[in-house]
């Protein structure tokens, strides 16, 4: 019996990096949340592939280029490898919302692109994000939505959760404990 391809879909902004309300710009931006990198090492030696799919609106609306996110990502990925953690793919949107386009959050795109790429299932994927429109896209997609409780949803640590979540959203207080919950509840074959 072939194993089961263990995916996990991360946002990047506001789960691996901090997201300023300015968007992240360049590799002057990269500050990682404490733990996240940590976290993604612990994913990737229980044998989880890890891989962003991320908005990129300041592309669309002309505030940064590709080079200068290609730079940021460049940074990161450094700074996991670091800690022993690595992501096998970056999957954007640069497009403006008014655009329309198929692949911005909370659009079903991305992850539709990446279960095609992967050759994953998506109910067998699962999916963490810090807004209610990553849960969403996940939702769409078929894959199981994870939201954590750092970035655009750190104010939801106190209590309550964001209007619109999808009623079958997990909720982490950070990624460290989403990586706890994945460890825990590995797909089989």
């Amino acid at each position: 019996m072939p194993a089961v391809t263990k995916l996990v879909v991360i946002d990047r902004d506001g789960i691996l990096s901090q997201d300023p309300e300015a968007y992240v710009r360049g590799s002057e931006d990269w500050q990682p949340i404490p733990g996240a990198l940590e976290a993604v090492a612990r994913l990737n030696q229980a044998g989880w592939r890890v891989v962003i799919a991320t908005n990129q609106v300041g592309i669309g609306r002309g505030l940064f280029d590709v080079a200068s996110f290609n730079a940021f990502n460049v940074r990161m990925l450094k700074s996991l490898a670091e800690v022993g953690a690595r992501v096998d793919a970056i999957f954007f949107c640069p497009h403006a919302p008014e655009d329309e386009c198929d692949c911005r959050k909370p659009a079903p795109g991305l992850f539709i692109e990446i279960g095609r790429r992967y050759g994953v299932p998506l109910g067998q994927v699962l999916a963490a994000g810090d807004s209610v429109r990553d849960a969403l896209a996940a939702a769409a997609a078929g894959c199981q939505p994870h939201l954590i409780l750092s970035g655009q949803s750190a104010a939801y640590r106190e209590g309550g959760l964001p209007e619109g979540l999808p009623p079958s959203t997990f909720v982490h207080r950070d990624l460290q404990a989403f990586a706890d919950w994945a460890l825990v509840h590995e797909p089989q074959a």
